[in-house]
């Protein structure tokens, strides 16, 4: 219904800012990344979720689209509501998640308030297959369509490197991590990603 709200941030709260749009003025719950960054007076524009339950409806916002994206993602868990799901956002990037389900860390997950380590493990089970690795891998956390097609050699090539890594005995989160740090040219095959990982862990 409301895809986004740019305007001037009139007031900040604990954990909503107060945005004004000239005519109205939205309270709209943010992670505490938005929290951080938002200076009373500042234009901001904030990617909007309309949450709408029969006592109250709330509006979540976020910097990018990747965030609202991943957040739209965690409350499709089963136990995780808007405000597990900001919570989890509020201790980790989008990238974070996606690094802490594909090595399996609830530990981690489960160090957002409200979130305990059988939900973090439900958090893993149910998007380990929706959270795509090759995104983090990607400059920005997101591959767009227009993007995909001249990405895809080096993201796939990167993805096959973490394999290969996790196959040498290295631990998946750590994999992921080298692979990403790395400055992988369009050029550079599987092989090439390995060795120079290996050099940098």
């Amino acid at each position: 219904m409301i895809g986004f709200v740019n305007g001037e941030i009139e007031d900040i709260f604990e954990d909503r800012v107060l945005v004004d749009c000239g005519f109205m003025g939205y309270n709209i719950f943010v992670p505490g990344n938005v929290l951080d960054s938002c200076v009373i007076g500042d234009e901001v524009k904030l990617y909007t979720y309309l949450s709408v339950r029969e006592d109250a409806m709330n509006l979540f916002g976020f910097l990018t689209k990747d965030e609202l994206n991943v957040f739209k993602l965690l409350i499709t868990v089963n136990g995780i509501g808007p405000k597990g799901a900001l919570a989890i956002l509020t201790i980790m990037t989008p990238n974070d998640l996606r690094f802490a389900v594909a090595s399996e860390d609830a530990k981690l997950i489960s160090k957002a308030p409200g979130v305990g380590a059988k939900t973090a493990q439900k958090v893993i089970l149910e998007l380990k297959d929706k959270l795509n690795i090759e995104d983090a891998l990607s400059s920005d956390g997101h591959v767009t369509l227009e993007t995909r097609a001249t990405t895809a050699g080096p993201s796939r090539n990167m993805t096959d490197a973490v394999e290969v890594l996790v196959a040498l005995g290295y631990s998946q989160s750590e994999s992921l991590k080298v692979v990403k740090s790395l400055d992988v040219s369009a050029d550079m095959e599987t092989e090439d990603i390995v060795k120079l990982a290996l050099k940098n862990i």
